[in-house]
């Protein structure tokens, strides 16, 4: 699991922690069932303090993503697939704000928009191979 922190970015590490294994877990690169680093060894290779893994496994655990299980460490949750899904959603619709914005200061109207979005998703699906 490859996370990265910034210190300069004004947003709480343990946040960092927290939003970015919301995203590994709706981008389906942490699957339900795979077990999390082990608090010190994500403390250590982050290069922060040991409370700030424990904080943010805390708020992953309190939203549904991740569980402790007793001597066997943390793993992500069998539950979280309706977070994943909301998280994903999230993501996309913050993508998709971002796109209409700079659609409006370059003054593309939302037609074309979506005419283009159209056009980008029939040839992604036809360079795709047949199954």
């Amino acid at each position: 699991m490859q996370l990265h922190i910034s210190s300069a970015d004004g947003v709480p590490i343990y946040l960092q922690i927290v939003n970015q294994v919301k995203y590994l877990v709706a981008a389906g690169r942490l699957s339900p069932g795979e077990e999390m680093p082990a608090i010190r060894v994500l403390a250590e290779q982050l290069l922060v303090n040991p409370n700030t893994v424990a904080r943010a496994y805390r708020e992953l655990e309190a939203a549904g993503l991740v569980e402790k299980r007793r001597t066997a460490g943390t793993y992500v949750s069998d539950q979280g697939s309706p977070l994943a899904r909301k998280e994903r959603l999230r993501i996309l619709t913050g993508r998709i704000d971002a796109l209409l914005a700079e659609a409006a200061q370059m003054n593309v109207p939302v037609e074309e928009v979506l005419k283009l979005i159209q056009q980008r998703l029939s040839a992604l699906e036809s360079s795709r191979p047949q199954e």
